[in-house]
C-alpha cells in the first residue's frame, strides 16, 4: 500500500497546487467551515472542492470534523500568505507547469547528466522564466523572497560576526540576510553583491532612503566573473549548487579578492547529514533537471571549498535544511 500511495505522489503536489492557487486556506479562518461555505469565497464547485479537502486530510493538510466541517492544522497553515512560515509559494514553484514537462524526463537526465530543459523550450532555463513565463517568475520571485526572509532570521540568530567590521553577501539576491545582520549588528558596514536586475529590487531597508542604507553598499556584479568587494566576512548561501565551474570560479574569485585571514561563510542545503533528507533530495533532483546542477553532501562541499584555497572549519546546522560552512581565507 504504501508504494501505491508513493506512485500516486503526483495527486498529492497537484492538490496542494490546487488549494494555494484557489486561496482555501486563506479563506478557512479559525471557525469551522464547510465545503460549501468554502466554495462560496474561493468560486468553486462544493462537491469537488470537498473532494480536494478530503484528499489533503490525508496528508495531515486540513481536518475534517465530525459534523463535516473542516477545520485548520499546523500544515495547513502553511499555505496560508499571511503566515510568517508560509509555504505558499514555493508549494506553487515545485509544481509550476514547466515541472509537469521536466519530471517525466528524469531517467534521460540521469542518463546523460545534464539539464533536459533546454531540449523541452529550447533555451536556458531562467531565459525561458522571463521571456516566455512571467506568471512563473514571478512565483519563483516570491517564493525566494519568501524562503530567505525566513531564513534570514535564522541565519542572523546562528551567525556570530566576532569582531567584523564589514560583511558582504555574495549573490545574495535582494540581501534580507544582509539586512538582517545589519540590523541585529549596528556597528558594522555591509555590501550586497548580485546581477544588476536583482539588486535593483534589494530590500527596501537596504536601499536610499531605508532604514540601513547609510551602511549598506549596492553592487551590481556576476560573481562567477569577478569580486570587487573586500571584507572581513563573505556570506556565501544557497548559490553553490549549478555546477562545478561556477562554484570554483566563485570561490576562487572570493579568495583573490579577500584580504589573509578574511572569513567565507557558505550556507548550503546538503542531502546527507539533515533532517530534512526528503525535502534536499527532491530539489537536488529538480535541480538536476532544470539547470544540470546539484546539491552537495558535506564531504563535496569541504572538497569544493578546500580545492578554492580555504581553511575548512566548523560545520553546524542553521535549521532543519540549512547548514553553515565556517572557513577563512589563509594568510
Amino acid at each position: 500500500m504504501r508504494m501505491r500511495e508513493l506512485v500516486f505522489g503526483a495527486a498529492c503536489a497537484a492538490a496542494l497546487r490546487a488549494a494555494a492557487r484557489l486561496g482555501v486556506a486563506d479563506a478557512l479562518g479559525e471557525a469551522p467551515a464547510t465545503a460549501e461555505e468554502l466554495a462560496a469565497e474561493v468560486k468553486a464547485q462544493p462537491s469537488q472542492l470537498r473532494r480536494l479537502l478530503r484528499a489533503l486530510t490525508c496528508y495531515g493538510i486540513f481536518e475534517e470534523n465530525a459534523d463535516g466541517a473542516f477545520v485548520h492544522t499546523e500544515m495547513s497553515r502553511l499555505l496560508r500568505e499571511d503566515d510568517p512560515h508560509s509555504l505558499r509559494y514555493i508549494s506553487l514553484w515545485c509544481t509550476e507547469p514547466w515541472t509537469w514537462d521536466a519530471w517525466p524526463l528524469l531517467d534521460e537526465a540521469v542518463r546523460t547528466g545534464t539539464s533536459v530543459f533546454d531540449g523541452l523550450y529550447g533555451k536556458e532555463f531562467f531565459d525561458y522564466l522571463h521571456a516566455d513565463a512571467p506568471e512563473s517568475a514571478h512565483v519563483f520571485n516570491r517564493a525566494m523572497t519568501t524562503s530567505s526572509r525566513q531564513s534570514a532570521r535564522d541565519v542572523a540568530e546562528v551567525l556570530d560576526l566576532g569582531g567584523a567590521k564589514t560583511v558582504a553577501d555574495i549573490g545574495g539576491g535582494q540581501g534580507h540576510v544582509l539586512a538582517g545582520l545589519l540590523e541585529k549588528y549596528e556597528d558594522i558596514r555591509g555590501t550586497l553583491l548580485d546581477l544588476p536586475r536583482v539588486v535593483a529590487a534589494a530590500d527596501p531597508r537596504l536601499l536610499e532612503g531605508g532604514s540601513l542604507a547609510a551602511r549598506a553598499d549596492i553592487v551590481p556584479g556576476d560573481c562567477r566573473q569577478a569580486m570587487p568587494v573586500a571584507a572581513d566576512l563573505y556570506i556565501i548561501k544557497n548559490i553553490l549548487e549549478w555546477d562545478d565551474d561556477s562554484t570554483r570560479r566563485t570561490l576562487r574569485n572570493v579568495v583573490a579578492a579577500a584580504r589573509p585571514g578574511a572569513r567565507v561563510v557558505v550556507i548550503e542545503n546538503l542531502v546527507d547529514d539533515t533532517p530534512s533528507m526528503k525535502f534536499t533530495t527532491s530539489m537536488d533532483l529538480l535541480l538536476l533537471l532544470n539547470v544540470g546542477g546539484a546539491k552537495h553532501t558535506k564531504k563535496s562541499m569541504i572538497s569544493r571549498m578546500t580545492d578554492a584555497g580555504l581553511v575548512v572549519g566548523d560545520v553546524r546546522p542553521v535549521n532543519a535544511h540549512l547548514h553553515l560552512f565556517e572557513s577563512v581565507v589563509p594568510g
